[in-house]
């Protein structure tokens, strides 16, 4: 299955000055960038053919894989001065670099890059920018069985603030860490079919639009996920991922996970 990354957005939050134009999938966790970490996630699971909506800092993303260096996260024999490669990442993988304009919103992007998907009627779409553990092929055969034009994965609210209730006189009633209320926000893996194109205008959004659109026509599915789940959107974020893979702690790495439960 096809799989539609969103990565030529701005990420000002992750930027560390004016002269700094890498995009924010760029960010690095460990020895590779966010998106490597995104893109390994769906190729474990058999999904190899990316679509990479460029726009901002395009061409950090492009030179990254044009000069691809296989030996930073994979065994290698040296021999004679030439590098014998024990196991590749991405040899087998198929990448559209696609630019999608510098200004567009999400949906637009997508519109951008449907000739890209060969009137596939299934396909997946990330912000290659959030790391999580989710159960792939479970979140895609349920939406399979599903007559539904779009599923979104939900996670918990990831806020550490607490919500408080006022009475009309300014006593509190009662207060609540946000990450205990029954709400559920956006976790950014979607399983979507070409039925969600007819929901998203010129310069739309996928989100604002074409699912809630499809919302509305009880066209839209969640698939809820409580399990491991980290966003990018700052540096302390990212920092903290960065941290967690030195300390090899990295629950997002599922290929990791699998191939250690292979050789036990």
């Amino acid at each position: 299955m096809k799989v539609v990354l969103f990565c030529g957005g701005y990420g000002m939050r992750m930027r560390s000055g004016a002269a700094d134009d890498v995009p924010k999938p760029m960010a690095m966790v460990g020895p590779r960038p966010l998106i490597w970490h995104v893109m390994r996630y769906y190729a474990h699971f058999g999904h190899k053919e990316f679509i990479l909506c460029l726009g901002y800092g395009a061409h950090h993303i492009k030179d990254f894989f044009l000069n691809y260096e296989e030996t930073t996260s994979n065994d290698f024999v040296l021999r004679g001065g030439q590098t014998e490669l024990l196991s590749t990442d991405i040899s087998d993988w198929t990448i559209t670099f696609a630019q999608t304009g510098v200004e567009s919103p999400i949906g637009e992007r997508l519109r951008r890059v449907r000739h890209h998907l060969d009137g596939d009627e299934m396909f997946l779409a990330n912000y290659a920018d959030v790391l999580t553990d989710a159960p792939l092929p479970e979140m895609i055969d349920k939406f399979s069985r599903r007559d539904a034009g779009a599923s979104m994965m939900v996670v918990p609210p990831q806020s550490s603030f607490h919500c408080v209730d006022l009475g009309e006189d300014g006593l509190v009633g009662g207060i609540t860490a946000v990450s205990e209320l029954p709400l559920w926000e956006n976790g950014g893996y979607f399983v979507l079919r070409q039925e969600v194109f007819d929901h998203i205008p010129e310069n739309g959004d996928l989100v604002a639009d074409g699912c809630a659109q499809l919302a509305k026509r009880a066209r839209l599915v969640a698939h809820q996920h409580r399990g491991f789940w980290k966003p990018t959107d700052t540096v302390k974020e990212r920092a903290a991922l960065d941290a967690a893979y030195a300390r090899g702690d990295r629950p997002w790495a599922v290929w990791e996970r699998d191939a250690a439960e292979v050789g036990a």
